[in-house]
């Protein structure tokens, strides 16, 4: 366990299109980057972080069990799929 991974497990799951284009994902591989406003503000660096689309450079992500992990990435994917699918 580090401070950026406290809970002891890296994980990086990703939803592609066709083309490889990253549409969807959860990770913890970076630091999520506030905005500026909260700059000095004294708060624990956020790495776990979900993607909501393409250009989404992450928002926080509350990470409780692996398990939850799974159940919340394919609960998007699903609802990421629906949007695409829907005419």
């Amino acid at each position: 366990m580090t401070e950026g991974v406290p809970h002891g497990i890296r994980y990086s799951l990703t939803l592609h299109e066709p083309y490889g284009k990253r549409i969807q994902g959860y990770d913890n591989a970076h630091a999520v980057k506030l905005p500026k406003k909260f700059k000095f503000t004294g708060r624990r660096l956020v790495y776990d972080n979900k993607h909501r689309h393409v250009s989404d450079q992450g928002v926080p992500y509350e990470f409780q069990a692996a398990q939850q992990l799974l159940v919340d990435f394919f609960a998007e994917v699903d609802r990421v799929l629906d949007e695409i699918e829907k005419p």
